[in-house]
């Protein structure tokens, strides 16, 4: 079997999620040759050491990639719309050329099934795979339709599979620095508008239930699979839970029914990773 390239975006503060999300692909994925490719700026060597030794015990390749500031020197960024925003959608331009496809993960996600068949999913000619978050009691999908002026459903960002080699032929950077100029004020959430607004037609769907599950929504999934989709069945056929919004599972009062899935695998990074996860240079564990 091939090599399973993924990828992430972050700073240093998402690291103890970055470990967490490492401790729930291992565990959930036995024997499979994972490559990990982490697009930052500012972490520093001794944090991406943590990194690169907890993908060791794993048997994982860790690839940390410090991107340039000057490659973006002319894309417009405020502290609202930072320059990170733009490293998912231009990774064929930063990752390697051999490089050849990549599967996007935000850190505050959770794999806890099998990923390879998203992983090998044909993409049928389209630039990325990803999933809509849709439900018959969701009003979020038509709003976010309407605003940006688009036919296709509002994909999430947080889960992409992504053909580099079709992106290297048809994405240049300034196509995206040229839509922020012109829309920047209109985004609300700008990587993922962005992806939205030029690509949407570009876009695979994949099933949210299988590959980007909105772990607020459980009630929403039961409803809308005739209760098909209870916590048994999530656990068995779900591979990729994913912690939207503000609330998050290793902050304090979290709420939502997946928290204490999360608190578990806590547990198992800490383990894996000799007690204790990343703490930044305030020494203490960061909730970002």
């Amino acid at each position: 079997m091939d090599t399973i390239s993924i990828l992430t975006t972050l700073d240093q503060n998402y690291l103890p999620q970055l470990q967490v999300l490492i401790t729930s692909l291992f565990f959930n994925n036995p024997g499979e040759d994972i490559r990990l490719y982490l697009l930052h700026s500012t972490i520093p060597e001794q944090a991406l050491s943590v990194i690169g030794r907890q993908c060791d015990t794993c048997g994982y390749t860790f690839a940390p990639v410090r991107v340039a500031g000057a490659l973006f020197q002319d894309a417009p960024a405020t502290q609202q719309y930072p320059k990170e925003m733009y490293y998912r959608l231009l990774a064929h331009h930063l990752l390697p050329e051999t490089v050849k496809r990549v599967l996007y993960l935000d850190p505050d996600t959770l794999v806890i099934n099998p990923i390879r068949p998203l992983w090998e999913t044909d993409l049928e000619g389209h630039l990325f795979a990803a999933a809509a978050h849709t439900g018959k009691t969701e009003l979020a999908n038509s709003v976010n339709k309407l605003r940006l002026g688009t036919e296709a459903d509002y994909y999430n960002s947080g889960v992409l599979l992504m053909d580099l080699e079709a992106a290297r032929r048809e994405i240049a950077p300034h196509m995206l620095f040229s839509y922020v100029k012109l829309h920047g004020k209109e985004l609300l959430l700008p990587d993922q508008d962005i992806l939205n607004a030029l690509y949407g037609q570009r876009i695979l769907p994949v099933d949210d239930v299988l590959w980007n599950y909105d772990a607020r929504n459980y009630s929403n999934y039961l409803l809308r699979s005739g209760g098909v989709c209870d916590l048994p069945w999530v656990m068995e056929h779900t591979a990729i839970l994913h912690f939207c919004g503000k609330a998050k599972p290793w902050k304090p009062k979290y709420l939502h029914r997946f928290g204490i899935l999360y608190q578990h695998y806590v547990q198992l990074a800490k383990r894996q990773s000799g007690g204790c996860l990343w703490k930044g240079e305030n020494g203490r564990a960061s909730s970002a």
